[in-house]
């Protein structure tokens, strides 16, 4: 930890912290009454449509033991997966959120309805790590797996199964209700509002706590959906879950005839079109802010939903997000600032990072967030794992880490616990604006991400001119004379400075006279020329790959600032391979 602001942002994090903790231990006895305490869950009324596809062949694997999840795999043999160690954090959360039961419902076999009662009853039976069983995010998607894959559990169940089933689906409940109460994250908050209000709408003998549940959906979508339809975490992951959610709840509240809140209808609303503007022509949303692959037919199935009729919005001023198209190019920028801390689990150092895609092909790209591996995804937050430019070998994101002295060391492992690695600083100051140009889009933004430690700007500016297949660029570096900052480091010295432009790993790189040639295996030949620094290939790794991490290149600009500095780059779409 580093002397000076960050140290003293940690200080008042945990002050933050433990000033929550005490409010949410005073207010159990002053909150309202807990409505699930003292009711059961008496019958399941309907079951809601689950949005996710689903795979036969994936029953295959769990019928042979295998259970492959976020990234890694367990082969439980003939065993219940729930006696084994997780792989990684984010495998177990997988494997206790039930999500997996759709596959099995694909497979449409007795054997595979056996299977599913089978794993349900171990699970109820208290098998497993209850820590992570018990975590917000979990527990909430468990509730509504079980409501939307209960016609898969219950079909030929006998009457204790389906007595155990129904307290299970009670207690979870409760679980949430109660967590609500104790005062969660906000997108904690907010999921959990979203599987109380399915409970609420599902199952007979709970229906008072749908009152309760759509006031918190409410507020929560109200708080926490942007105006341009943006989550205020900027993940698009987070968002897409959301939205497969949203949807069937949306017709489960239609089915039962009761009216859904306008807040939930205005949401969804308002964040279809931006899926438009982060998606790639390949069917794939480009890589800010904690997402990692893209699953394109879950995608594929919210757009069906939206009613803009494919047209993409090009702006997103709340969420920060910007989108130049023309011809065959499209463009994709990260201009916004940090989010919140409570909603910044995820997310990246990469402000002003973009991705470019000619056609179907990905060109230029964000390396993306793994599946799971907590090292890893720190890795992928750093601005060095983005298409833009690193200062000093350091991130324009601060994150909580265990560093510093042993107290400190044990502050930050204690908001690990509560929080997670959230960004306990980042660019603040963050501007951008676009106009058209000369035939094309012109978008420049700058931030203050490296401003307060080494008193520089960083200035980006696209234009895009799709007509001559051409993406021109800049990348500033100024000293704010007016705004040293309290501890600048780098002050009378040349500051090294590097320039990443991730490559996608279909793309062959090479050297050439006259700058570096990428050639794609749909037969594009693209140029990039830069001047004002060096170039150089770079290795590089793709997180973001459906079947893991993989081998790419990047190409790397390196320049010494001391007062300004600037480096123009373009790609420029040529005939046919130089020779």
């Amino acid at each position: 930890m580093a002397w000076g602001p960050d140290r003293w942002r940690l200080y008042r994090l945990v002050g933050r912290e433990g000033a929550r903790t005490i409010r949410a231990t005073l207010a159990r006895f002053s909150a309202p009454p807990p409505i699930l305490a003292r009711v059961r869950v008496s019958a399941l009324v309907i079951a809601p449509q689950d949005l996710r596809t689903s795979d036969a062949t994936f029953a295959d694997d769990i019928y042979a033991g295998l259970f492959v999840f976020a990234g890694r795999s367990l082969a439980a043999g003939g065993g219940s997966p729930f006696e084994y160690a997780p792989p990684s954090r984010e495998w177990a959360e997988e494997l206790y959120g039930f999500g997996w039961l759709r596959h099995l419902r694909a497979a449409d076999t007795a054997l595979a309805r056996a299977n599913a009662r089978s794993f349900v009853s171990d699970f109820i039976a208290g098998r497993g790590d209850p820590v992570l069983a018990r975590q917000t995010p979990v527990a909430a998607r468990r509730l509504i797996s079980f409501l939307c894959q209960s016609p898969l559990v219950l079909e030929g169940a006998d009457h204790g199964f389906y007595d155990s089933f129904l307290r299970a689906i009670g207690r979870n409940a409760q679980q949430l209700e109660r967590d609500l109460r104790r005062g969660v994250s906000p997108p904690s908050r907010l999921v959990a509002a979203v599987a109380l209000c399915y409970a609420g709408l599902c199952c007979d003998g709970i229906q008072p706590i749908l009152r309760r549940a759509t006031r918190v959906l409410a507020r929560e979508l109200d708080r926490q959906v942007l105006p341009d339809g943006g989550h205020r975490s900027r993940n698009p992951r987070f968002g897409m879950e959301l939205l497969l959610d949203l949807l069937p709840l949306r017709q489960a509240f239609l089915s039962r005839s009761v009216e859904p809140p306008a807040s939930l209808l205005q949401a969804v609303d308002r964040m279809l079109p931006l899926l438009r503007l982060l998606r790639h022509p390949d069917a794939s949303l480009s890589h800010f802010n904690g997402m990692g692959a893209t699953d394109a037919d879950h995608l594929a199935t919210l757009l069906v939903y939206d009613d803009t009729f494919g047209r993409p919005m090009m702006h997103a001023p709340n969420t920060g997000y910007e989108r130049l198209e023309g011809g065959r190019m499209v463009v994709t920028a990260d201009v916004g600032a940090s989010p919140p801390l409570p909603y910044s689990l995820n997310a990246t150092a990469g402000c002003l990072s973009f991705e470019m895609s000619s056609g179907p092909q990905r060109i230029v790209v964000n390396c993306g967030l793994p599946a799971s591996g907590t090292d890893l995804r720190m890795l992928a937050r750093s601005t060095a794992a983005h298409s833009t430019a690193t200062v000093a070998r350091t991130s324009s994101c601060r994150f909580v880490e265990k560093s510093g002295f042993w107290w400190e060391r044990r502050m930050s492992a204690w908001i690990n616990r509560r929080l997670g690695p959230v960004v306990l600083r980042g660019p603040e100051d963050v501007a951008a604006e676009r106009v058209e140009d000369r035939g094309g889009v012109v978008l420049a933004a700058r931030h203050d991400g490296y401003q307060r430690e080494f008193g520089l700007v960083h200035e980006r500016r696209w234009h895009l001119l799709p007509a001559e297949g051409r993406l021109e660029g800049s990348d500033a570096f100024l000293r704010q004379a007016g705004k040293p900052g309290p501890r600048i480091t780098g002050r009378g010295r040349a500051l090294p400075v590097a320039v990443r432009f991730h490559i996608h790993p279909a793309i062959a790189v090479r050297s050439v006279p006259g700058g570096i040639e990428l050639a794609s295996a749909l037969g594009e030949v693209w140029l990039f020329d830069a001047e004002g620094a060096d170039i150089r290939i770079e290795e590089s790794v793709y997180f973001a790959g459906l079947s893991g991490p993989r081998r790419t290149d990047q190409i790397v600009l390196t320049l010494a600032v001391t007062d300004r500095a600037e480096v123009r780059w373009t790609f420029a779409r040529l005939g046919s391979a130089i020779r």
